[in-house]
């Protein structure tokens, strides 16, 4: 189905997904990152925002994500949007992954068996959208739902792979070098015999491979399918319960900025075995590699701010080689920015074990550590 619909449309906030990508490439096209179109550090965020352009233009705004999103949704539609409080309407186009029967990524698969429902629980009706739906048929559903705004309610449209089409490829780079593949090979060495944590995505997936061409086995390694942004916060658990032993976060940006407060509570803890290695290239690249916002902070200065005892960036693999040697030797919590090229190879694997085996050979590791 074509996004012509979206013209009636002049505000559009978001998280990107895969899924999503035809209606990603149009935004991008259309508005760029501007005061029309802007993709917010999580959904929730997202829905806030809208809502804020809802009370001020009594517009309907647009607000995609994909359907692990849900979660960071659920409060502001429950306690801001529902009609028994403010009653303020939205459309919601989401990316159904783990459509039932269809095969996909375990972290997507009980979270798409439970998507119609949680929106069900929410009263947003849903219209699901797949590769044959057509504009007829869409707006007629469309029509009956359209008086769901005036009430205060929203829509959602649940969208299934390959269900939108949009001609423009919207192509995303950075001006840094250093492969995200080739730094977390650096780090896993300098980790020696201590654990990681690696966020969601391709730095999971590119972990597992590193370990898989030496041999090495993945016992040391957890890693986080799912859950946008809790690696860090993974990592203060086990830091803080196993202080003999070096643990280092292998985060992303916009799985930082995704829930930025972890941050200020793993400073405040201040475990003294912890390394948070924030691998920048400022785009959800896993997803599409749409934009962030993180080239636009001082990463090192919020760390500091946060309680983080020392704070370096990476530019080069000198200045990577430097800090990941410090931070092996120190008896203080670290953060470490890398300045991290767009991309990965076109034959990037995914791990071949199970999160349920993973999670049993990492604790029994733990366990003898």
């Amino acid at each position: 189905m074509t996004l012509d619909f979206l013209r009636d449309y002049d505000f559009f906030t978001g998280v990107p997904d895969s899924q999503l990508q035809p209606l990603c490439d149009y935004l991008m096209y259309t508005y760029g990152i501007s005061e029309k179109h802007i993709i917010c550090a999580n959904e929730g965020n997202c829905v806030a925002l809208a809502a804020g352009y809802y009370l001020s233009t009594g517009k309907i705004p647009v607000v995609y994500l994909q359907n692990s999103g849900i979660g960071n949704i659920i409060n502001p539609v429950a306690s801001l949007l529902n009609e028994k409080v403010y009653g303020i309407p939205m459309l919601f186009i989401v990316g159904w992954r783990g459509e039932p029967g269809v095969h996909d990524e375990p972290q997507h698969v009980y979270q798409g068996e439970v998507t119609l429902k949680l929106l069900e629980d929410m009263d947003i009706a849903a219209i699901v959208i797949d590769k044959n739906t057509t504009p007829e048929a869409f707006a007629e559903q469309f029509r009956a739902l359209n008086p769901r705004f005036a009430l205060g309610k929203s829509i959602a449209l649940v969208v299934k792979k390959g269900a939108f089409q949009y001609e423009n490829k919207i192509r995303y780079e950075n001006t840094h070098t250093m492969p995200r593949e080739e730094i977390i090979r650096r780090i896993s060495q300098a980790a020696g015999d201590g654990i990681i944590v690696s966020t969601t995505g391709k730095a999971s997936r590119e972990l597992f491979e590193i370990r898989e061409n030496i041999k090495q086995g993945h016992k040391q390694d957890f890693l986080t399918v799912g859950s946008m942004g809790h690696s860090s916060s993974i990592a203060l658990g086990i830091a803080l319960s196993k202080p003999h032993l070096k643990v280092w976060c292998v985060d992303g940006d916009g799985a930082a900025l995704m829930h930025m407060g972890a941050m200020a509570v793993v400073g405040a803890n201040k475990p003294r075995n912890m390394v948070h290695i924030v691998l920048n290239n400022a785009a959800h690249e896993t997803v599409g590699g749409m934009p962030t916002v993180a080239d636009s902070m001082d990463w090192l200065m919020i760390a500091k701010g946060c309680g983080y005892e020392s704070a370096t960036k990476a530019n080069s693999y000198e200045a990577l080689a430097a800090a990941l040697e410090k931070a092996r030797n120190a008896n203080e919590l670290t953060f470490i920015e890398v300045a991290t090229a767009l991309g990965s190879r076109a034959d990037l694997g995914r791990p071949t074990v199970s999160p349920q085996e993973n999670k049993k050979a990492f604790m029994d590791y733990l366990k003898l550590s």
